[in-house]
């Protein structure tokens, strides 16, 4: 790095990075004790965690109005020691025989305990109606939750437009969110304390269950509030959400009914279940989520990038296919288009054409790519999409063109079109080949009336969606050496830190067909925050920059889901490095090769090879599914959840792919992904 030799800045840089690597390893000098034979998780003394009052081992015989009851209970019995292993044991008598109960404690590591609880039913008949359980009690009140990909400290700001459609959760006793393993990014559960200055997060390894009812059972987890207390649940199958037992969060505005989620236990029949129990100091309310989201990283070691295509094999397919995609509508209207070219023929910028990114991209993978038709196809396209007027108040502009008009326009696809104008303007200055001029006049006109508009009194932005000005802002003010630009930046940045940094509302509003939290939300201000950090050097800007990268990173798929028989399973696809949407729409995607450079780009500032490691994973296994064509759908069914195609059966949608959803964004984002490694 070019000031790297500086003592002052390497002190400042080394500084901060302590500061980073404490708050998201947290020593926290946590530790498992046994009390009456009970574990108790305790932070510095004070316990965090222990089972309910009512026992440490919970089970449900029966079940009625689509939901478990008839619960038994029972403590350990006898406790002894097995190398570096804690081991309780005890039995539950039971109409028929005995349910054999064990618990095995080892510490990991400091705030780190790993469980294996096993069942074992010693009757002569089957069992029937039965639901195994975990429980873990936290004391405190309105305790705010994160589960990876699902909630987001109660989805606050999704609940403030759909709270019908959405998962949304206040802590409030009464109230649950319990859901699939399958459906968790990174399987955890997170709650936090900030009054008290601690939280906790359950780690579970991922199964499906022997002698479920359903063809496809896994089991679940979530919290439960409760009168002074919260409890991380994990259920051999029960879910639900919005005080509606038995639903899985389905289809994008409703959930369906999903039941009858119990086990019949055949005689001689064993169970295990494997987590890991952490507890850990946070030093402001918000953050509680981030030593988890590490944790997962170093439990599932995500890192192995080689099991999928190369990195050139993936910028040449993705190539030819953006070739495919080039269309001319006649007076000059040439680019890439949105869609499969027999459906429709649309140049749109932003979001889900990106008609606006080979513009950079293509300039900086030249060299690679050694094809004489780039230099005319960024020419000739960003010429035209110079003509896309921009609206001399506001800076928005229309985003849409079909051949005959002009039309929409947002702050997500404007935003994004301007970083792209930005970054094939600073290229363009480097390589000297192209003539700039309109480009530059249409980033000036939209930085302009953007500026202008950001620095009012009155601007007060709905969502995390103007996020995406901070980027282009911050590069158009040194492109054009405006100090205007830089102060729009700042208070764009300024007023999603304040916003967003303790979490009372997370990151939200980045993605056009859902209204809630998104990872597209939390990459707007992650990709803003690290720009000003790279342009002015301010320190402050990559704390935040690792906050919201934290969220982003929450999304990221850490494990290989098993899937059933279907269109996923054909091509033995594997989840790892692929990213769940929002919480509401609950499908994976190759979103993340967007922001993997950056992931990459904050691993060597912070000097975090797990980081950088990860990236490499994000960007290659995304590749998958990618046809001989050279195509690629969008939504992938990881869970029971489904936007397109037969949505009638909940018990059919995993595993499905809408592979003809081809939206021009897929290619794009690889091609602008590998421009970011490059530079």
């Amino acid at each position: 790095m070019k000031y790297w030799h500086k003592p002052e800045l390497h002190m400042k840089r080394l500084l901060l990075l302590v500061v980073l690597v404490v708050c998201t390893c947290a020593v926290s000098r946590a530790q498992i004790s046994f009390e009456g034979n009970r574990p108790v998780f305790s932070l510095q003394g004070t316990g965090v965690l222990a089972a309910p009052d009512e026992g440490l081992w919970s089970v449900a015989i029966g079940w009625e109005n689509d939901w478990m009851c008839g619960w038994r209970h029972a403590d350990p019995q006898k406790m002894e020691k097995s190398g570096e292993w804690t081991i309780l044991s005890g039995r539950m008598n039971l109409e028929g025989g005995d349910l054999l109960l064990r618990d095995s404690y080892r510490q990991v590591r400091d705030g780190l305990v790993q469980c294996v609880r096993r069942y074992e039913w010693t009757g002569n008949q089957v069992l029937p109606n039965v639901t195994l359980s975990v429980r873990m009690k936290m004391e405190g009140e309105k305790m705010m939750p994160l589960l990876p990909g699902i909630l987001y400290y109660g989805n606050k700001n999704g609940a403030k437009v759909n709270p019908q459609i959405i998962p949304v959760y206040n802590g409030e006793p009464g109230e649950f969110a319990i859901f699939e393993e399958h459906r968790y990014p990174m399987p955890f559960a997170m709650l936090e304390n900030a009054e008290k200055g601690y939280a906790a997060a359950v780690h579970t390894v991922p199964s499906p269950v022997r002698g479920a009812v359903l063809a496809d059972q896994w089991w679940s987890m979530g919290v439960e509030a409760k009168e002074g207390c919260s409890e991380f649940v994990m259920y051999s199958g029960p879910i639900g959400y919005n005080g509606r037992h038995s639903v899985a969060k389905a289809l994008q505005k409703t959930p369906m009914r999903y039941a009858d989620t119990y086990l019949n236990l055949e005689p001689g029949r064993i169970i295990e279940k494997t987590f890991y129990i952490e507890v850990y100091p946070i030093e402001r309310a918000g953050t509680g989520f981030q030593t988890p989201v590490y944790t997962s990283l170093d439990l599932y070691r995500p890192y192995d990038a080689d099991r999928f295509p190369s990195y050139e094999e993936i910028v040449r397919g993705k190539y030819n296919f953006a070739k495919s995609r080039w269309i001319d509508l006649g007076n000059g209207a040439v680019g890439f288009n949105m869609y499969d070219s027999s459906l429709r023929k649309e140049l749109v910028m932003g979001w889900c054409g990106q008609a606006d990114s080979p513009g950079y991209s293509l300039q900086v993978l030249s060299e690679m790519l050694n094809d004489r038709d780039i230099e005319n196809m960024v020419q000739a396209s960003m010429d035209f999409l110079t003509t896309y007027e921009v609206n001399p108040e506001t800076g928005f502009f229309p985003v849409r063109y079909d051949g005959k008009r002009y039309s929409q326009g947002d702050p997500v696809s404007c935003g994004q079109a301007m970083y792209n104008f930005a970054k094939a303007i600073e290229t363009a200055r480097k390589s000297r080949k192209y003539d700039t001029a309109k480009w530059e006049e249409f980033l000036r006109k939209a930085a302009d009336a953007s500026s202008a508009r950001i620095l009012s009194p009155e601007w007060d932005p709905e969502s995390t969606a103007e996020g995406f000005y901070i980027a282009p802002l911050a590069i158009a003010s040194r492109l054009f050496r405006n100090k205007t630009y830089r102060e729009a930046a700042e208070k764009a940045a300024q007023l999603y830190a304040d916003r967003h940094l303790d979490m009372d509302g997370c990151y939200w509003g980045g993605t056009l067909d859902a209204t809630c939290e998104d990872k597209e939300g939390s990459w707007a201000a992650f990709q803003g925050f690290l720009e000003m950090y790279e342009r002015f050097k301010d320190e402050k800007y990559l704390r935040w920059a690792k906050h919201a990268m934290d969220v982003c990173l929450s999304y990221v798929v850490v494990w290989d889901i098993p899937l059933p028989a279907g269109r996923m399973a054909d091509y033995n696809f594997k989840t790892t490095g692929w990213t769940v949407v929002s919480p509401q729409n609950q499908h994976i995607d190759v979103y993340g090769v967007l922001f993997a450079p950056e992931v990459y780009r904050m691993g060597v500032l912070l000097e975090d090879e797990r980081l950088c490691s990860l990236a490499k994973v994000m960007y290659r296994s995304c590749y998958q599914l990618t046809d001989v064509y050279g195509s690629q759908g969008e939504q992938l069914q990881q869970t029971n959840f489904a936007q397109r195609g037969d949505m009638s059966d909940v018990y059919k949608l995993r595993g499905g792919y809408a592979e003809r959803w081809t939206v021009f964004w897929i290619t794009a984002h690889f091609l602008k992904g590998a421009a970011r490694f490059e530079e």
